[in-house]
């Protein structure tokens, strides 16, 4: 209210004491243009004053055009308020700390080549919108609205919404994983679940053994919190079992961080018997694993394959972080963690700390979407779809680019080695020129210099078209790099 700091004096007439105010009021920029003055009996009220004299302040403020009276509307400001700046600045770049810088650093949306309008890339590795079923999320939206009403729109709580919970607990038993004495967080997909458990469960010097290659997000994530990396070698099997035990046993590592089933980048699904090799390793050497379950519904040639974390019985020393977001409605955001109850209790007020809680309406329309069915139904769909493109995109492979070998059963993405050394940096810079991009090896090794003769291919969300078209050029210009004046 303009006029509740006014203290009337007695040394000068109270209509200039009005007038003075409303035009500090103005300068001060309490004020603002178009905003409406108190009516003259209001005022008059509010002040214990004679109205005659905000007639008059009101009448004196009009003449001078600093304010305006519509009949039967109101009395109004008419000049701008000019603000006054005192610019100051500081130099913010040099406050960035070694998480931000690090995180920047390993950026590849800002790092790596960009794409363009009407560039074929084989970039990413996320599912073709096209096929989402809507029809049937629309329902579940709207059985979410039904159900929920209100409670949509309002704070939901930070372990996640408790159907969707009781959902997943569900969903790990169907693969044979004993979820009794355990618990579900829901998180933002699989970023936000691995950074929770990196940030609660390790400090900065902490060592982390993963598969070589491995995902980059995850590789950003540990050097953000100054974990010392170390890669085990892989092969068609999965993680080296000599390599490993010798890792283990040399370094004593504080977690296994392995994708088993389409490791990104290579693509490659660990079968039962080494992931049971694995597992007893780990075990034998009283190392947790965190266990990344990427894409396991895309597997072509047989059932999916049981998890890691279905090997441990009762034991709490694997945990599992789950999201479908790779094959369905990425946008959501919607991963989980699935460890032991203390453990989830710890992490839910981690997951308070940071961001409160996942988005109620997400959840509850994601519940409704997989309780009605539809989920089942679409990855039956989706699988002949992504296999199709598959065995496409290995077909053009083997008629046009010369490598060493391909690695990758399905999912969205496959894996090329070049023979002769070849650097993928060189070969992305040529395609890139012919409007065609992928994403180079390098990226996902720990050794800057392992990977560069790599590169994986995404095929996801590319046209059949494009991938003949696009393949093709990748595979002409490995042979241009494999003469004079390349070579």
């Amino acid at each position: 209210m303009i006029f509740s700091t006014l203290i009337i004096n007695k040394d000068e007439p109270i209509y200039m004491q009005l007038e003075t105010h409303i035009i500090n009021g103005i300068k001060k920029g309490e004020l603002k243009k178009d905003s409406k003055l108190p009516s003259t009996r209001e005022a008059s009220k509010l002040l214990n004053i004679s109205r005659n004299s905000v007639i008059a302040a009101y009448e004196e403020l009009e003449s001078k055009g600093i304010i305006t009276t519509k009949r039967g509307v109101g009395t109004f400001i008419l000049m701008e308020t000019k603000n006054t700046c005192e610019e100051y600045n500081i130099n913010f770049m040099n406050m960035i700390n070694n998480y931000a810088d690090t995180l920047r650093d390993l950026d590849i949306i800002k790092s790596e080549l960009p794409y363009k309008n009407n560039m074929i890339s084989f970039k990413s590795i996320a599912p073709e919108p096209s096929l989402f079923n809507m029809d049937d999320f629309k329902r579940a939206l709207l059985d979410a609205w039904t159900y929920e009403e209100e409670n949509l729109l309002n704070y939901g709580y930070a372990k996640g919404y408790a159907p969707l919970i009781q959902y997943f607990l569900q969903y790990m038993e169907e693969k044979r994983v004993n979820t009794e004495g355990r618990d579900i967080l829901i998180t933002n997909g699989f970023t936000e679940a691995f950074d929770i458990i990196i940030g609660s469960l390790t400090k900065k010097g902490d060592i982390i053994l993963c598969e070589e290659p491995t995902h980059n997000t995850a590789l950003k994530i540990m050097k953000s919190h100054e974990i010392e990396v170390i890669q085990v070698k892989m092969n068609e099997e999965g993680m080296d079992l000599e390599d490993l035990q010798m890792k283990l046993e040399k370094y004593n590592p504080k977690f296994g961080y392995i994708i088993p089933s389409y490791n990104n980048p290579t693509g490659i699904v660990t079968k039962t018997k080494r992931r049971k090799e694995i597992y007893n390793l780990f075990r034998q050497y009283s190392v947790p694993i965190i266990e990344d379950g990427f894409n396991e519904e895309l597997l072509y040639s047989s059932s999916p394959i049981d998890p890691i974390a279905s090997l441990s019985g009762m034991g709490n020393s694997i945990i599992y972080i789950g999201s479908l977001s790779k094959i369905l409605f990425p946008g959501l955001r919607i991963g989980w963690i699935l460890a032991s109850k203390d453990l989830i209790d710890v992490l839910e007020s981690v997951k308070r700390g940071r961001t409160i809680h996942c988005s109620f309406l997400d959840q509850a329309s994601f519940y409704y979407y997989l309780k009605s069915g539809a989920f089942s139904r679409y990855v039956k769909n989706v699988r002949k779809y992504y296999r199709d493109k598959y065995n496409l995109v290995m077909e053009m492979i083997n008629e046009y680019i010369p490598y060493e070998y391909v690695t990758g059963e399905g999912g969205l993405h496959i894996f090329i080695k070049l023979k002769n050394n070849i650097d993928a940096r060189q070969l992305l810079d040529i395609c890139y020129k012919d409007n065609v991009l992928f994403m180079p090896g390098d990226i996902f090794y720990i050794n800057s210099g392992k990977g560069k003769d790599c590169f994986r291919i995404g095929f996801g969300r590319v046209s059949d078209e494009d991938i003949k078209v696009g393949i093709k050029i990748i595979g002409d210009n490995v042979k241009k790099l494999s003469k004079p004046p390349y070579q």
